[in-house]
């Protein structure tokens, strides 16, 4: 069973930066794709970054030039969120794609204007 354990969330001032980390039980790049997802308070849930196993990467165009995903050689994929707004506050989660879809419990990111 793949676990995926975030961490890095917290409150930071708007302008400022976190850094998340996603770790993966096995190796990430038995996955087809990882990604870095959010869910604010009465909205859906909303792509944020994705990585495939290439490496070619997506975002959202409301973090496009803010957002970076990235990944290490083994198990772990990190999401450096800079120039944060209030309307990032969410909870992010981290999801890997190989057949079916597996999930972390997510972290709470909240930016204080």
């Amino acid at each position: 069973q793949v676990q995926l354990v975030e961490s890095g969330g917290g409150l930071v001032q708007a302008g400022g930066s976190l850094r998340l980390s996603c770790a993966a039980s096995g190796n990430i790049f038995s996955f087809n794709a990882m990604g870095w997802y959010r869910q604010a308070p009465g909205k859906q849930r909303e792509s944020v970054a994705t990585i495939t196993k290439s490496g070619s990467t997506n975002y959202a165009v409301s973090v496009k030039g803010r957002f970076t995903i990235s990944r290490d050689n083994k198990n772990t994929v990190y999401l450096q969120m800079n120039s944060l707004k209030p309307e990032d506050t969410a909870v992010y989660y981290c999801a890997a794609f190989s057949g079916g879809s597996y999930w972390g419990q997510g972290t709470q990111v909240t930016v204080s204007s």
